[in-house]
């Protein structure tokens, strides 16, 4: 549970800085240091989401950024979008999985080196 802690609490503050997901860096994290299955890893990154969104979505709301409607129907869509991604990873082997994950993490990089030499 401390390894997770501090997988989680590293990804966060390093996707806090770079501008991207946390995901990114805490699945591979998960997998190269607790030994979680790709699958599992995946999972659990999904679920720690979700107290995220929640600060977030309150702190936004102070700022007068939260619109609840559209909040709403992200969230009901996610649902059966979840629904879908599980039947779908349940389908595939694993090492699909952790290869597709790794084609996004390369598609990911790719377009935060584009975006810093369009910027600099």
């Amino acid at each position: 549970m401390a390894g997770a802690i501090i997988i989680g609490f590293a990804a966060g503050v390093v996707a806090g800085m770079l501008g991207v997901g946390g995901g990114i860096l805490f699945v591979p994290g998960l997998v190269l240091f607790l030994d979680l299955a790709q699958v599992d890893a995946e999972a659990t990154s999904l679920l720690a989401i979700i107290p995220v969104a929640l600060v977030g979505a309150a702190r936004q709301n102070h700022y007068g950024n939260f619109r609840p409607r559209d909040a709403l129907l992200l969230g009901l869509l996610a649902i059966p979008g979840a629904i879908g991604g599980v039947a779908v990873v349940n389908a595939i082997p694993e090492r699909t999985t952790e290869v597709l994950f790794a084609l996004l993490m390369l598609y990911v990089a790719s377009r935060m080196v584009r975006d810093a030499l369009q910027q600099g």
